[in-house]
């Protein structure tokens, strides 16, 4: 794997990440977390709308979109802010960084193989397999470095 600066941001960037996996640790509660914090401090949607200046049925209405995944991260902010807390918001990848770029350059390498192993196939000139892993290989060295990996 390359050290380009791309390869050691990635690398800097998993080891931050790793502290939040598994991920399951940090879903929100069935209720979402607006309600999980009102509750276990005791306090009534009509108590945090006034903390935040609106209605009651306003903070219900916030509980119910954070449950369905359609509250914004601005609003969040705010009902943190209101609740004494900090909102914290991170993508985690399923695998590291580097292994999902590499993952992205193999197939983008064996799909041009392929086009062109199809071709040379058409003139009994095709490759056997282990020399298809080998170019496959050296695809790859390539598009880990390649802008338009993700094209």
């Amino acid at each position: 794997m390359p050290n380009t600066k791309r390869a050691i941001a990635r690398r800097n960037l998993d080891e931050r990440l790793v502290s939040l996996k598994p991920v399951a640790a940090h879903m929100p509660p069935p209720r979402g977390w607006i309600r999980a914090l009102r509750d276990a401090l005791g306090m009534s949607a009509r108590q945090l709308g006034q903390r935040l200046g609106v209605r009651q049925q306003t903070v219900m209405d916030l509980e119910a979109s954070e449950v369905q995944g359609s509250i914004q991260i601005n609003t969040l902010m705010r009902v943190a802010e209101a609740l004494d807390c900090t909102l914290v918001y991170a993508l985690v990848p399923r695998t590291s960084l580097d292994a999902m770029v590499v993952t992205r350059a193999r197939s983008v390498a064996r799909e041009q193989l392929v086009r062109i192993g199809h071709s040379m196939d058409l003139e009994a000139q095709g490759l056997p397999a282990a020399e298809l892993d080998a170019q496959v290989d050296e695809f790859v060295e390539r598009y880990v470095r390649d802008r338009d990996l993700w094209d």
